[in-house]
């Protein structure tokens, strides 16, 4: 690793000495488990580590919140859903329990289809479960969303697009 100082990593370190204490002071406001406020406040660093340009912020904490607040939400929305998994589970009995293994590989699988579908508006990611989870029909659809039925069928196709997309990258 390179310890070459560059103005993007400076501008990085100076928000870091600057702001860090007062993020995590922020995030264990907004999440219960210490240990987790630390992790998403290195989190958001990094993020901006990875990033090719960074600009100077001119409100540097509001810059921090909203990058911290996309992972806080991240983090909340895989805590739910796998919650939502581990209830599910209780529901068979444990003699047909997947092994750990196979239920860690589940739940990265999971979270995977979340995130490619976190990519979809909150209608077109909802019409798209409709259909494929509770098998309901394009005028069902339209009926729970407030949509029209062409409509349905245009985020059917966003939610196929992006299953495709992930199976086998863009279309060329």
């Amino acid at each position: 690793m390179s310890s070459i100082q560059t103005p993007h990593s400076e501008r990085v370190g100076a928000l870091y000495r600057d702001h860090r204490g007062w993020l995590l002071a922020w995030l264990r406001r907004n999440v219960a488990c210490p240990s987790r406020a630390e992790d998403l406040s290195q989190d958001t660093f990094m993020r901006l580590l990875g990033r090719d340009t960074l600009p100077e912020p001119r409100e540097p904490r509001a810059f921090l919140v909203a990058i911290a607040k996309g992972l806080l939400f991240d983090y909340f929305r895989r805590t739910a859903l796998e919650q939502a998994y581990l209830a599910e589970l209780m529901l068979i009995p444990e003699s047909e329990h997947p092994s750990p293994e196979a239920q860690h590989l589940i739940l990265e699988d999971l979270k995977a289809i979340d995130r490619l579908l976190g990519t979809l508006s909150s209608k077109a990611r909802a019409a798209f479960l409709y259909s494929r989870l509770d098998g309901l029909g394009h005028a069902q659809i339209a009926q729970r969303l407030g949509v029209s039925v062409p409509r349905v069928r245009q985020y059917l196709a966003q939610g196929i697009r992006q299953c495709y997309v992930a199976l086998y990258g863009e279309p060329t």
